[in-house]
């Protein structure tokens, strides 16, 4: 692969993650509208605009390739489900001034990751990882304590990641067509959910909510679908680890949105759980980048 393929992997890799840290603004346009009505249109336009460029780009190649892997086909159906659940979270905490516990849970997500490797796929940690996952763990027992409760829109979050990308691990397929077979089985409830809702059921999509949130309803397809084939894209020309570093911008982006742009409450006391999973994170990157030079 050539340097230039290389750079023009690493700065969409970068972009997406940009995208994926601003998008909570994004939402937040949607504010008028109920989460499960953005969740419904989400899913709907994101399956139009992700299988049509399928059918476009290789006709029903992608669908024949997973079509022939009976396992794969029903992984991704289980998958759909890990995926729906964290959107449907992702979009409810925003709009419930929920920010910087989205941004917590995808800073835990990549710990989280290494611990389903660790129970269902039998990997072996490092001593470093098993720091890493145990400073992660100190700082979530501290937001604990804190708060009376678990954080849990948080842990929800990370669980639900967590487990989309241990099912999409344990099967091969191309992450856009595996996208589209996810959406396929997500479109018709979600069709059916928001006819039935503009049906006298608190639906408001012809005119109700207005054009402009509309346009913006139908556009969340592409701000859903966009950065996923740009990820898909540039993971393929840039090293894992380079990967791991820049999955950081995107809950740093939002730990900053939801402070200084939803002002959202981030005292001491939140800051040192906080600082504790970041010391894991740290060490986390440290292990995996001494690793890759070795």
């Amino acid at each position: 692969m050539s340097e230039q393929e290389q750079r023009r992997g690493l700065a969409v890799t970068a972009f997406t993650f940009v995208l994926w840290g601003l998008v909570p603004v994004y939402w937040h346009l949607l504010r008028e509208v109920p989460s499960f009505q953005i969740i419904a249109h989400r899913i709907i336009w994101s399956t139009v605009l992700v299988v049509g460029w399928l059918l476009l780009s290789s006709r029903l190649q992608w669908w024949k390739a997973i079509a022939a892997q009976p396992r794969a086909l029903a992984t991704l159906a289980v998958s759909s489900l890990a995926i729906a659940f964290n959107w449907g979270l992702y979009i409810w905490a925003i709009n419930a001034g929920h920010v910087i516990d989205t941004s917590l849970g995808y800073f835990i997500n990549p710990l989280v990751s290494v611990v389903l490797g660790v129970v269902v796929l039998k990997e072996r940690l490092r001593r470093l990882q098993w720091l890493a996952v145990a400073c992660a763990a100190v700082g979530v027992a501290w937001l604990t304590w804190q708060a009376g409760a678990p954080p849990w829109i948080a842990l929800g979050l990370a669980g639900s990641f967590g487990l989309y990308g241990l099912l999409r691990k344990l099967i091969s397929v191309d992450p856009v067509a595996g996208l589209a077979v996810e959406s396929l089985y997500l479109f018709l409830p979600a069709l059916g959910f928001a006819l039935w809702s503009e049906n006298g059921h608190g639906g408001a999509f012809f005119g109700g909510w207005g054009w402009r949130n509309d346009l913006l309803l139908i556009f969340g397809g592409v701000v859903t679908a966009a950065p996923l084939i740009g990820f898909a894209y540039g993971v393929k020309r840039i090293a894992l680890s380079t990967v791991g570093v820049l999955q950081f911008i995107a809950p740093s982006l939002g730990l900053v949105l939801g402070v200084f742009f939803f002002n959202e409450p981030f005292d001491g006391a939140r800051a040192t759980g906080f600082i504790a999973i970041w010391i894991g994170l740290g060490l986390f990157v440290f292990d995996g980048l001494r690793r890759t030079r070795r």
